[in-house]
């Protein structure tokens, strides 16, 4: 593999160059998906609605394969039913009032049906009989049945089945129902016939009759969702039944590309990842590639693209990476397949533009493009040139970082011209189930934009209850929407030789002072916050803080001490012309270690330096000594991660004060010196700790030479711990590994590992088989800490 970098003077050598001309040809900067057409060619087969409920009973086998389809697969039946009968009404006034707002519900569904097509051109035949379009103009022709004053008309009976039978979230859906409304219908019932429901749905009792047109729209709502999941499932009938042969024959007959490096080999489950990719891209279908972290997710992807090349599909491609893992993925591109020709797209902005220049002008050849998430997004030249380009495949490294669909990232990311897209994440579920059908929505827009306003109503709607039926529906529907497109193994599975990894919380004991301080700053923020999200998020990092080291707070150098420093750094040849006042000003919002480094810095405060039984004062201090001199006596070797940079300062002092030779890397290390760093790691037993920042140092980094995680202090995403633990759990890793958190007592640190938890078990539900959620706090988050201040 060669890489291209930015040249003094353009090659004037430009052999092939026209055979080459139409992989590079320009295009206009609308996007031109050619999902669109692929998508509606996988809808042929979504017959009825009816077929939908019985079709894919999944087959075992296909299970390794596709491991989102479970034993017993839900099907589409998993929506509450809708059963068809027939009944007596009256009150035609009130019918007429009701029947007048239908036209708004079939403005909406016509505007959504015209969008949908005006973005596929290539439609197939049998689009005309739609699921989605069907059961849609179900709602849409019933002006005419609700004017109606003879007998009960289906859709009035299935709203009044609707609001005999649903449960308070469901009812919450509806626009304007609130939980209290919801409940108060609840209390109202029973409901057998259109009269009866009328009877009751006026002011006194709260409730307008608007609450019906909201049901109404509800209903549609469920049966565009209902016709989404019956196109997925045609798709994944198609998929099991080739998965079903391919692990009859076995891996055997697989082979990995021929111009792959011969000197490495896929181990089997990535050369079925290989062959489901391959599927997905017969199929003209895009996809998620979700193994767990540390299967070799990369290898998959440049095996695929190699394999693409083998049979003559050459390209262009754009990798999309974090910058933490762009020299990784070039080196890995280079190892496994040197026949690629890559252009690294990343330096200054003068590199940059002779780069554009070359690629647009053809005086390149290349098959790959690599370059990072903040360049894809970066200023109009840039974002111009992967609009104008004809990209086969775009490939987005941590496709979680697409997981909000309202985010400017998302959008231009979404206008990069490609056939295909290819997301690679080991964490496809974080937060909730809204996230993962963004993802959905990013790689097969044709498919899934139409349906987008429902799927956000569907998936964002928090339940009342835990594991409430209506929130296992929604998990069934959430499973068999993404079966098509998802492919999950967890190392459990498919590494059975793979070492095991233990988990284990520590709990550590404040230290006497640094409780005093807790508890003091505890009662001070529970006085001054009102509970408004925003300050709530601040409590939360101060408690965080102080739950960590006191030193991150400002305690010890008192108004007194600064006044008195301030005065001393006069003295100072950088600060003689300056004014006392201002300096105190200055030191007062600074932390006490920030003050400590301080006086290290000027020598006219040097005195003012904190004694180090101080500096090494925390409750988590205290048993990371403990635990760090055993575990160097038995030759384990530590990876420690931190969210705050500051916090790797206080612990390179402890581990200076213990002896311990180490390393560092954070978000402020050049890129340039990232790999440098790790390969020096993984070469010199004799480094014994590696500190990382959780941000930085869990993306994409190969630390197997270690066997030991430490998490100084866990992250309010479990899965960005989670990545970081399994930069030392992967293959390549001989020894057995451990995973320590250390968690102080009767702290926020307490309220963060049980939102994790609960985090966590959402994917568990996601992923088991039937037997016979940036930078902002969330509302689970927001709940907890009101519930700990008292609000």
């Amino acid at each position: 593999m060669e890489e291209k970098k930015p040249k003094k003077s353009r090659s004037k050598e430009k052999s092939g160059k026209d055979s080459k001309k139409k992989h590079y040809e320009s295009v206009s900067e609308s996007e031109e998906s050619a999902d669109d057409s692929d998508a509606a060619r996988h809808s042929e087969d979504s017959d009825s609605d009816k077929d939908a409920h019985k079709r894919l009973k999944t087959q075992s086998s296909a299970s390794t394969l596709l491991p989102w389809i479970t034993k017993g697969s839900e099907s589409a039946s998993s929506l509450p039913p809708i059963r068809k009968t027939t009944s007596t009404s009256s009150t035609a006034q009130m019918l007429s009032q009701f029947a007048s707002g239908t036209s708004i519900a079939k403005k909406q569904a016509a505007e959504s049906k015209r969008k949908a097509r005006a973005s596929d051109q290539h439609v197939s035949s049998d689009e005309e009989n739609d699921p989605e379009d069907t059961l849609s103009s179900e709602f849409e022709d019933s002006d005419e049945e609700l004017s109606a004053t003879e007998g009960m008309t289906e859709i009035k009976t299935e709203i009044v089945k609707f609001f005999q039978t649903a449960s308070v979230d469901e009812m919450s859906l509806i626009s304007g129902c609130s939980v209290k409304k919801a409940q108060k219908i609840v209390e109202l019932r029973p409901f057998d016939s259109w009269r009866s429901l009328l009877e009751v749905f006026h002011k006194d009792n709260g409730l307008s009759e608007d609450l019906l047109m909201g049901c109404k729209v509800v209903l549609r709502e469920r049966k565009v969702v209902l016709g989404l999941m019956s196109k997925c499932e045609s798709i994944s009938s198609k998929m099991v039944k080739q998965v079903t042969m391919v692990m009859q024959r076995g891996t055997a007959s697989m082979k990995q590309p021929h111009v792959l490096n011969n000197q490495f080999q896929l181990k089997p489950y990535q050369l079925i990842g290989l062959k489901w990719l391959l599927l997905l891209h017969e199929h003209k279908l895009s996809g998620i590639l979700a193994d767990e972290m540390g299967l070799g997710k990369t290898i998959q992807a440049i095996a695929f693209l190699s394999q693409l090349y083998q049979n003559g599909i050459e390209g262009p491609h754009l990798i999309t990476v974090p910058s933490s893992t762009l020299d990784n993925w070039v080196r890995e591109l280079k190892l496994w397949c040197p026949s690629l020709k890559v252009v690294v797209y990343y330096g200054s902005i003068d590199d940059r533009r002779y780069l554009r220049h070359e690629i647009l002008n053809e005086d390149i050849e290349y098959n790959v493009i690599v370059t990072t998430y903040n360049l894809a997004i970066g200023n109009d030249s840039d974002r111009s040139l992967f609009r104008k380009l004809r990209l086969k495949y775009a490939v987005f490294d941590e496709g979680h970082m697409l997981k909000n669909m309202n985010s400017l990232r998302y959008r231009h990311l979404m206008a990069i011209n490609a056939e295909h897209r290819l997301l690679l994440t080991g964490t496809p579920l974080q937060n909730n189930l809204l996230e993962l059908m963004s993802l959905l929505n990013f790689i097969m827009p044709s498919m899934f934009s139409s349906s987008t306003s429902q799927l956000s109503k569907m998936f964002s709607m928090k339940s009342h209850e835990e594991q409430s039926p209506f929130e296992r529906d929604r998990i069934s529907q959430a499973k068999l929407i993404m079966k098509p497109f998802i492919l999950r193994r967890i190392k459990s599975d498919v590494l059975k030789q793979l070492p095991a990894k233990e988990e284990k919380v520590e709990t550590c004991l404040m230290s006497e002072k640094q409780r005093a301080l807790y508890q003091a700053l505890f009662t001070k923020l529970k006085r001054s916050t009102s509970g408004e999200k925003r300050e709530l998020c601040n409590v939360m990092m101060q408690l965080r803080k102080m739950a960590n080291h006191p030193l991150l707070h400002r305690q010890y150098y008192t108004a007194e001490k600064l006044k008195a420093m301030s005065k001393l750094m006069l003295k100072e040849p950088s600060h003689f012309d300056a004014d006392a006042a201002l300096i105190q000003e200055d030191m007062e919002v600074m932390s006490d270690f920030e003050l400590h480094r301080l006086c290290q810095q000027y020598s006219s405060i040097g005195s003012y330096q904190l004694e180090i039984d101080l500096i090494l004062d925390s409750g988590k201090f205290l048993l990371l000594k403990e635990l760090l001199t055993s575990l160097k006596k038995k030759g384990d070797r530590v990876v420690l991660f931190s969210q705050f940079t500051m916090m790797l300062d206080i612990i390179e002092v402890l581990l200076k004060h213990l002896s311990h030779r180490y390393i560092r890397l954070d978000g402020s290390t050049p890129i340039a010196d990232r790999i440098v760093l790790i390969d020096e790691y993984n070469t010199d037993p004799d480094i014994f700790v590696f500190l990382l920042s959780t941000r930085a140092g869990g993306l994409g980094i190969n630390l197997t030479s270690a066997n030991v995680v430490i998490l100084h202090d866990i992250d309010c995403n479990p899965y960005n711990d989670k990545q970081a633990e399994d930069r030392c759990h992967r293959v390549g890793q001989t020894r057995a590994v451990r995973v320590i958190k250390l968690i102080s007592k009767d702290s926020i640190d307490e309220c963060i590992l049980q939102l994790g938890q609960k985090k966590l078990k959402l994917e568990q539900d996601m992923t088991a088989a039937e037997q016979g959620v940036e930078g902002t706090i969330t509302e689970d988050m927001a709940s907890l800490l009101k519930a700990s201040l008292g609000l």
